[in-house]
């Protein structure tokens, strides 16, 4: 009795040990996915950025951006990636008298074609548009604007590595605010490791072309680190970085904060 009561336990802890491992690959592999902006994982981001040390008496702006993410099949070798960005912003006021302004900011919309069963290497292409949602003139554009925008990464082992860029001109609204011609340039590079735990740099550099000469740039530079993993059973991810400003507009940023909250429905 004694030794088949062993030998029963002894086979729970293989089988308790199995599942702790199939988890923890399951975590890696969701983890690389949330880091390929053109995989075929349906998403919900909560992005919230804090930027400390605007203007001439060091305020600081926040940033709440919803990025739904929402792929379609489109045949055996296609897929088409949609990526929505809503922000939420407060940023505080720099004319005489002003406190903060609170609201949506300008609404971008992108959808990327992409071919499915990509390997090791892989891209997306497609069109960006911003709309002009902004619930105050300091919050937004007040333009239309649109644009390309291209994706390209390399996973191998634990590495995911790539580049996001799109550059945007207003081509409608109001015509009383300047023109659009903006670019965003995000590189990503991200270590994988056990556990769905990785380390991470994503800084969002951008350029103002329509800035005065050696006002153009926004250039944060930084990293943290993140993890996959179940709540309740909802998978979701979880991460944190820190910035600081290689160089920036006369009163922009010293230093940033970013903290994501990932929901992730997996097929």
């Amino acid at each position: 009795m004694g030794r088949a009561k062993g030998i029963i336990t002894g086979a729970c802890v293989c089988i308790l040990a199995a599942s702790a491992r199939a988890e923890a690959e399951e975590a890696a592999e969701l983890a690389k996915k949330t880091q390929n902006p053109v995989s075929d994982l349906v998403s919900l981001p909560f992005q919230y950025n804090i930027e400390f040390g605007l203007g001439p008496r060091n305020r600081d702006r926040h940033v709440l951006n919803i990025q739904p993410v929402a792929p379609v099949e489109l045949n055996d070798r296609w897929n088409l990636i949609t990526r929505t960005i809503l922000p939420i912003t407060s940023a505080p006021g720099f004319a005489p008298g002003e406190d903060r302004n609170t609201g949506l900011g300008d609404l971008s919309y992108t959808a990327f074609f992409s071919p499915s069963g990509a390997g090791s290497f892989t891209w997306g292409l497609g069109p960006v548009l911003s709309i002009p949602t902004a619930t105050d003139t300091a919050l937004g554009t007040g333009k239309w604007s649109i644009g390309p925008s291209a994706v390209a990464l390399g996973m191998k082992g634990p590495w995911v590595a790539g580049a996001l860029v799109s550059n945007v001109w207003s081509f409608a609204g109001d015509d009383d605010r300047p023109d659009v011609s903006f670019m965003t340039l995000q590189p990503f590079v991200n270590y994988n490791m056990q556990g769905g735990w990785y380390i991470t740099s994503s800084p969002i550099l951008t350029a103002n072309w329509e800035a005065p000469e050696g006002e153009e740039w926004t250039v944060p530079l930084g990293g943290g680190f993140g993890r996959v993993f179940k709540a309740g059973g909802q998978a979701m991810n979880f991460q944190i970085q820190a910035f600081g400003y290689a160089d920036a507009p006369t009163g922009g940023p010293d230093w940033a904060l970013r903290f994501q909250l990932q929901l992730l429905f997996p097929k």
